[in-house]
């Protein structure tokens, strides 16, 4: 029973590290969560969920592997959601809010 208490607090205490993390990644791009949102029709915590395993590119511009990667955990992640979201929405909405711009083909 003694340990009953340290494990709560290890258990709180990764679950704010994730999400910590999924903050840090999502401010690391500078991306309106809640504007992304609304174009794709998901709820805000929806698309932090879905994109909890994004891996944006530090020099924000990710190779093709990398953004194949990405769209494969993000893409279907929120089609879960709204099924009407397609590759060519979900490329028109996060090139709309990339701090950067749209990615350079």
């Amino acid at each position: 029973m003694k340990l009953l208490p340290y494990a709560a607090v290890m258990i709180m205490g990764g679950l704010s590290l994730a999400s910590v993390a999924t903050s840090a990644t999502l401010e690391r791009g500078h991306r309106p969560t809640q504007e992304i949102s609304v174009d794709l029709t998901v709820p805000e915590q929806v698309f932090k969920r879905c994109f909890e395993n994004v891996r944006p590119a530090p020099d924000h511009q990710p190779n093709g592997d990398r953004q194949r990667t990405n769209k494969a955990q993000l893409l279907p992640c929120l089609q879960t959601e709204n099924p009407a979201i397609t590759n060519e929405l979900l490329d028109r909405v996060m090139d709309k809010y990339r701090p950067e711009g749209p990615i350079k083909s």
